[in-house]
């Protein structure tokens, strides 16, 4: 990932699993603490090391079950690498700001990420396309057993993980779906959605979590809460719901197709076109012109484009990736440009 401009693939960007159509990924993470340490927000630097150190060990004591990991240190990377990792999702944007005895274990095919000395000493996250959270739930388990092997984490016999934020205190986990939901918020109907979420201890956020809006009609739906509730209740609410929600997103297209078939492809190929010849283009216009020209892929308007193209867009597109492929540091504007220019080369296969 850091040494090729060119590898901005990760496997959950494969278009594959289980309704991709409308789940681009599925994440688990998982939160751990050390204990007998302050959490990383209290501890001073020599803490932090200590526990970076403690990590490094667990690891490398697990030979061969770990040895498709490597550590990145965020102290030791430049900044416009650690905005990549957390565009394409293997850190979290507060990872990404912090550089004080921090790091990230990769597995080599991007699917796996461990966190180190983020809001918790450790983050254990697992991400694949399509609907898998069962297998998010159970690669991140796997790894946080290894770990455990060696690693003495802070739990309470009544509350679980102890963890630095208290929505996190319990079985640590969140859980959470991205989904591309066009039928539901062209139709206006993703309101009503909204509110039965929170009901069910759901919440929804942007493309980058919280605090982030909704552009191109991509969705985070996770659980809010992990005390009180097992990782199974966790995993099959958040299933259940899911489900729910794409059988609703479904209907949503089928009948935006029955009442409005040529318009739908029409807005599907203008999209296409713009990306295809824009000389400037921003990242809100892209995310949405992605948006309308996955509808008409998926709803067999379009042809000559492959799932996995669109879910790589998403990250090409972003601002510190341009800057990764332009080889130096862009402005506002200079992004645009190589926006576009990346658009259109990426595109040039597209055929209608």
């Amino acid at each position: 990932m850091l040494d090729n401009k060119n590898s901005y693939l990760s496997h959950w960007m494969e278009g594959t699993g289980p309704a991709a159509e409308t789940v681009i990924s599925s994440r688990v993470r998982l939160a751990r603490n050390l204990k007998d340490f302050s959490f990383p927000y209290l501890a001073d630097e020599s803490s932090n090391l200590e526990v970076q150190s403690l990590v490094e060990k667990a690891v490398e004591s697990q030979g061969e079950d770990m040895i498709d990991f490597s550590i990145v240190k965020m102290d030791y990377i430049p900044p416009v690498i650690k905005q990549v990792m957390m565009e394409k999702h293997l850190i979290s944007p507060l990872l990404a700001k912090e550089s004080r005895n921090s790091g990230v274990y990769l597995r080599k095919d991007e699917a796996v990420s461990i966190m180190i000395n983020e809001e918790d000493h450790l983050r254990i996250q697992a991400i694949f396309p399509g609907l898998q959270l069962e297998k998010a739930w159970e690669e991140a388990g796997r790894y946080d057993n290894l770990l455990e092997e060696s690693l003495d984490y802070s739990f309470h016999e009544r509350y679980g993980y102890l963890s630095s934020c208290p929505t996190n205190v319990g079985t640590g986990m969140r859980a959470s779906v991205m989904l591309h939901l066009p039928g539901l918020i062209i139709t206006r109907q993703f309101n009503r959605i909204l509110g039965a979420l929170s009901q069910v201890g759901l919440a929804f956020r942007g493309l980058y979590g919280e605090g982030t809006e909704i552009i191109g009609n991509l969705v985070q739906i996770s659980n809010q809460i992990t005390l009180g509730q097992t990782e199974e209740e966790i995993i099959r609410s958040l299933l259940s719901v899911t489900r729910q929600i794409i059988e609703q997103e479904n209907r949503s297209c089928q009948a935006l197709l029955n009442s409005n078939r040529d318009k739908i492809k029409d807005r599907a190929l203008r999209s296409l076109g713009l990306l295809r010849h824009a000389h400037l283009i921003s990242s809100k216009e892209a995310m949405n012109l992605i948006s309308d020209l996955r509808l008409g892929f998926e709803l067999g308007l379009v042809e000559g484009l492959e799932r996995r193209l669109l879910n790589e867009l998403l990250i090409l597109i972003r601002p510190a990736y341009l800057q990764i492929v332009a080889e130096r540091e862009l402005d506002e504007n200079e992004r645009d440009l190589e926006r576009a220019r990346q658009l259109r080369k990426r595109l040039e296969v597209a055929v209608v």
